[in-house]
């Protein structure tokens, strides 16, 4: 649980990096830079969180046995089948709906990706989900929907967007699920499952997104006369890494649906980094400071297992 906690802490630290990087000039300066920002920051954020996971595993003297997992082992080829329903399916499904919808619907529908994936989790994994956890989880739904809501949302597209934010929350929960069967096989560690996942997204993103989009020539560009851009994105890559290796630390320890509930607390946490990096006190309302205890608590609570720990302190 206090991996799932890190990973959703984490992540947060990262939405707010991210965050900074997507409003230097670069990114804003075109109509075409504009569109293209969200694929061309999380392909450079995929690639540099790669790398920073190799330095990871090359530190530990695991990389001949992360290329023996990938290719040598079917859960291997299962994570890379994973990465593409996760990173190129479920984040181009969150911009979608961004786009269409809004980026308060975008954010909810990132977050119903737990929902999805605990009743997959369920039927799959055969993961017990006592009916008081299902109320948390919902609660701590209704929190995040209550941190991104906003009354002046203006729809593009309703069925784009809708169609965006279901590829997002399948995506995403499909993604935990097909992990968490993965490295139940001793070959395939939650580290070798993060270094697959984040190379096999980077490659896709690369090879046959940016083609489509027309934004090779978009990326190379701003790896000249672009300033502070690149390292801010690796910075941010190197707290979702951070953030993925404890949260696939979590699935492998606790179950999917249990971490997925953990992680999505980043939407609380996000406001509190908001405030601490950016000084946005603005953020700071009695609705989000209600709202972020909502997420926190009753997000904690739908990853215990009640019945486990009173059974163990018995046993104590």
């Amino acid at each position: 649980m206090f991996c799932g906690i890190i990973a959703g802490v984490a992540w947060a630290l990262e939405t707010v990096i991210l965050g900074i990087a997507l409003s230097m000039t670069p990114f804003v300066s075109t109509e075409q830079a504009i569109f293209l920002a969200p694929f061309v920051s999380t392909f450079i954020h995929d690639a540099f969180s790669a790398i920073w996971a190799a330095i990871y595993n090359g530190a530990r003297g695991n990389l001949k046995k992360v290329w023996h997992a990938a290719f040598g082992t079917k859960g291997g080829k299962f994570v890379m089948l994973a990465a593409v329903i996760g990173g190129p399916v479920g984040m181009t499904g969150y911009v979608l709906a961004i786009n269409y919808m809004g980026a308060s619907i975008g954010a909810v529908a990132s977050a119903i990706f737990p929902a999805i994936g605990a009743i997959l989790a369920y039927f799959f994994l055969k993961e017990k989900m006592q009916w008081y956890r299902w109320v948390f989880l919902f609660a701590t739904l209704l929190g995040v929907y209550g941190l991104s809501y906003s009354p002046e949302v203006q729809i593009k597209d309703f069925w784009l967007g809708i169609i965006g934010a279901l590829m997002c929350a399948f995506g995403w929960g499909i993604e935990a699920v097909i992990l968490a069967k993965c490295m139940q096989d001793p070959e395939v560690k939650d580290e070798y499952a993060l270094q697959i996942r984040q190379t096999t997204s980077a490659i896709v993103y690369g090879a046959v997104l940016l083609p489509i989009l027309h934004g090779w020539g978009f990326t190379i560009s701003l790896f000249s006369g672009t300033g502070w851009l690149l390292p801010v994105i690796a910075l941010a890559a190197f707290f979702a890494t951070l953030s993925y290796l404890c949260y696939y630390k979590a699935i492998s320890q606790i179950g999917a649906s249990k971490a997925m509930a953990l992680n999505v607390t980043y939407a609380a946490w996000a406001i509190v980094f908001t405030v601490l990096i950016l000084g946005d006190t603005s953020v700071l309302t009695p609705q989000t400071i209600l709202y972020s205890l909502v997420v926190l608590v009753f997000g904690i609570l739908a990853a215990a297992d009640f019945k486990e720990l009173f059974s163990k302190k018995k046993s104590f």
